[in-house]
């Protein structure tokens, strides 16, 4: 987990941004990333994919991070996704985090920064960055934005979840679950639900 970390310090790397993103799949709500710069790398919690996790497990994990790092978020709505398709807005949402994390940690340019992204996203920030399949399981910069995306998301969904309670959304954050395609046949399509997707 931290074989690309220690490549990039021997180069002399001061920022080493991971970054991942969540809410791919669902057939409502956004897509979330977060990007997360790690200010130290010994955790008494388990930093993994959050897939691999229990929702007890990252949140867990999310509050040991959050002390530990500089993040940033980038958050883009259904309606974009619609008008722009999802590997755009996934590109957006990454580029928006990584932003926001330059802009907390007082960062004007990308000098001395490397970015580590999860799977084959091509970001166009001007910044130097390495593609890597399965990263949130080989990276701990990229684990910790994985888990930081995968909560962030299910909280903005477990909101939605109250604003729209026949759908189930706090059982299945939006994937396409039998109960929410079942509910989406039911009572349609809400205003967080994805139009462009296949069972919307």
């Amino acid at each position: 987990m931290f074989y690309y970390e220690r490549k990039l310090q021997s180069r002399g790397i001061e920022l080493i941004i991971g970054v991942d993103e969540v809410g791919r799949g669902p057939l409502a709500g956004p897509v979330v990333a977060a990007a997360v710069v790690l200010k130290e790398i010994n955790f008494s919690n388990r930093i993994d994919d959050s897939k691999k996790l229990s929702s007890l497990q990252r949140e867990n994990a999310f509050k040991e991070i959050i002390r530990k790092s500089v993040f940033g978020i980038g958050i883009v709505n259904e309606k974009i996704i619609d008008r722009k398709n999802i590997l755009v807005a996934t590109t957006m949402a990454m580029e928006e985090a990584v932003l926001n994390l330059l802009y907390n940690c007082g960062v004007n340019q990308g000098k001395g920064c490397h970015i580590l992204v999860d799977g084959t996203v091509k970001l166009n920030l001007g910044i130097e960055y390495t593609n890597i399949i399965k990263g949130d399981s080989r990276s701990i910069s990229i684990a910790s934005a994985s888990i930081v995306a995968k909560v962030v998301r299910d909280r903005i969904m477990v909101l939605y979840d109250r604003l729209y309670p026949v759908y189930g959304f706090l059982r299945h954050k939006g994937y396409p679950t039998l109960e929410h395609r079942d509910a989406l046949k039911k009572f349609g399509a809400s205003a967080i639900h994805r139009m462009s997707f296949d069972g919307v």
